[in-house]
């Protein structure tokens, strides 16, 4: 009998980043709502023109506008209005969507394994793995503080101990 082939990393592109979110998600499916929940699961709450600009993949404002529609439309996303500016809103998170962590986590860990995502970028799903279901559930209750009761991210929370500067430069973006 033989034995299986060791395969370092699937034969893939590298993609526009090493996230291995995006990464896994280009491979199964559509990326673009991954992608979206990503930044607002790890960025917290954001503004249409933050998620746009702070896209490490690029998405365009087409396909921003109708994943947005799509998943508030189906529950994962709630639109609130802007007190500083009324034309203005911020995108949160639904239940469902905070539930969906275990499973972004469990994609980064499949990328971070399978494909050739950027170690700095997939440690954030590296440490929540490690953690195990105790740390997620943590995670997900600072989740449901900011994004269902609308209160302050925790500033010594563990988004701020995941922080790394690739996720750090988007966060600040998102007040």
């Amino acid at each position: 009998m033989t034995q299986p082939e060791v395969v370092e990393d699937l034969p893939v592109p590298a993609g526009r980043s090493g996230c291995p979110i995006n990464l896994a998600t280009e491979l199964l499916g559509d990326r673009w709502s991954f992608v979206i929940l990503r930044d607002l699961m790890f960025g917290g709450p954001r503004h249409y023109r933050d998620l746009l600009a702070g896209s490490r993949e690029g998405i365009a404002s087409n396909i921003l506008t109708s994943r947005l529609e799509k998943l508030t439309a189906v529950g994962l996303l709630t639109r609130h209005t802007d007190p500083g500016h009324r034309q203005k809103v911020r995108y949160r998170l639904a239940e469902p969507a905070i539930e969906l962590l275990p499973v972004l986590v469990a994609l980064g860990v499949w990328g971070n394994r399978w494909l050739p995502a950027d170690p700095e970028i997939g440690s954030t799903a590296a440490a929540l793995h490690e953690g195990g279901e105790r740390l997620q559930q943590c995670f997900m209750e600072e989740l449901r503080a900011e994004h269902l009761e609308g209160r302050e991210p925790d500033p010594a929370g563990l988004r701020a101990g995941f922080a790394t500067p690739a996720h750090a430069s988007r966060s600040s973006d998102r007040r």
